[in-house]
């Protein structure tokens, strides 16, 4: 039986537990499990049989939210992590080597922009940063060398919509996997795979919880990908030595990628997910849509109105009209265009600095996709390490700033934002 996204945000990955029956998925605050004999215990270290060895590789509360999202996903696999940068080194880690790259686009946190251009260079590793909207550049930009297509759903900080289809076309005609951080969107306004990406990748710190609690992540693998067409992927289709020359992808197939993550990367990176983190992600699942479809609703109504103010100069949300990405709505997010967005001040710089503490429902932090509305100006915080250059590619410009739109009544943050503008001018 097929199910509708309401009922497996709920049931997905969920079930009575065996010993108590108790019904919600119980926290499995345990480093370790008992093995059966000395034979299951072998049979567990040589991937011959799936169960729980220790609590970095896998452990039970943290295995019902993989499958949850990977239902979500519409994904073979998923496998969760520290946080959102933990995902996209552990999304990262079995395609790469030193002296390969990635092509990433342009629009993104600036957190993602630091760690591609700088932080694995320590691995050996580069990165390509193209505009996406420029097709062309983006096919240009791809070498023998390159292992991977990296872009941002709905793009942080500005909300741009990425055209998902035509970058993953690019994608597969260089035999190459394409890696969709799907944060701002989550899976009820956007599903990633079904668009031709092979993985997912999720700040579950995000709308996933949605409310503040966790620093999460998690990498869904869509299984479609194959890891042996090429030379390019060894970890995944060359044998592995620590495991006796077992070839992942011949022996896993579909799950190829979600089994090495687990064998080897948690294994020796150790990014793993806390039991209690996993949790709370569980029960914020369970209200995902209601939550994404009341932000789509606010964001949409503070969007239109700050639009039309005079202090601002431009509001970069894809759900309006006059936006150049609206167009892609209904076919990228057809539940709506987020609630993440960028509001461009004439007072500049200054004004923004203003404007952001003259705001009082909004909370100023370094964080989105909370049930409370969130602001930050990036150029002086989340992007301050980026160039102005960099910055104004990103959406980050020194005169921007970054509203999430929570799930409050939308004329109290109409109010709140109307008397900090005037302060800011």
């Amino acid at each position: 039986m097929t199910h509708g996204f309401d009922t497996l945000q709920v049931h997905a990955g969920a079930r009575p537990d065996p010993a108590t029956g108790a019904r919600q998925v119980p926290i499995y605050q345990t480093t370790a499990y008992v093995f059966r004999d000395a034979d299951h215990a072998a049979a567990l270290f040589n991937l011959q049989e799936v169960g729980y060895i220790y609590s970095r590789l896998t452990n039970p509360t943290v295995s019902a939210l993989q499958e949850r999202i990977a239902t979500l996903e519409g994904g073979a696999g998923a496998v969760c992590c520290a946080s959102g940068h933990a995902a996209q080194i552990m999304a990262l880690f079995p395609l790469m080597g030193p002296g390969l790259n990635i092509v990433a686009s342009t629009r993104a946190y600036g957190g993602t922009i630091t760690q591609f251009s700088q932080t694995i260079k320590r691995f050996g590793w580069s990165c390509t940063f193209v505009d996406f909207d420029d097709l062309d550049a983006v096919e240009a930009a791809i070498d023998e060398n390159t292992r991977a297509v990296f872009c941002e759903t709905i793009a942080n900080p500005g909300g741009y919509v990425t055209d998902l289809d035509a970058i993953a076309a690019i994608a597969d005609r260089a035999g190459l996997p394409l890696i969709v951080d799907n944060t701002s969107a989550t899976p009820y306004l956007c599903r990633p795979i079904e668009h031709g990406a092979t993985l997912v990748v999720h700040s579950m710190t995000k709308y996933l919880t949605g409310n503040g609690t966790v620093t999460g992540g998690c990498v869904v693998d869509s299984g479609k990908f194959d890891w042996s067409a090429s030379d390019k992927f060894p970890s995944l289709a060359a044998p592995e030595p620590a495991y006796h020359g077992l070839k992942f992808h011949e022996t896993f197939g579909a799950l190829a990628f979600t089994f090495h993550s687990i064998a080897i990367g948690l294994r020796d990176l150790g990014m793993t997910l806390n039991p209690q983190a996993a949790h709370y992600t569980l029960m914020g699942i369970e209200t995902l849509s209601l939550r994404m479809q009341k932000h789509v609703e606010n964001a949409g109504r503070v969007a239109a109105w700050l639009e039309n103010h005079p202090a601002v100069e431009q509001v970069t949300y894809a759900g309006l009209p006059s936006s150049p990405y609206n167009d892609r709505l209904a076919r990228i997010c057809p539940n709506g265009a987020g609630a993440l967005f960028t509001v461009t001040l004439k007072s500049g710089y200054e004004g923004c600095v203003k404007f952001v503490e003259a705001l009082e429902i909004f909370s100023h932090v370094a964080n989105l996709g909370d049930t409370r509305s969130l602001v930050i100006h990036s150029a002086s915080t989340t992007h301050r390490q980026l160039s102005e250059e960099q910055q104004v590619a990103a959406g980050a410009a020194p005169n921007v700033v970054r509203i999430s739109i929570g799930i409050e009544d939308p004329e109290d943050l109409i109010a709140d934002l109307d008397q900090a503008l005037r302060a800011s001018m």
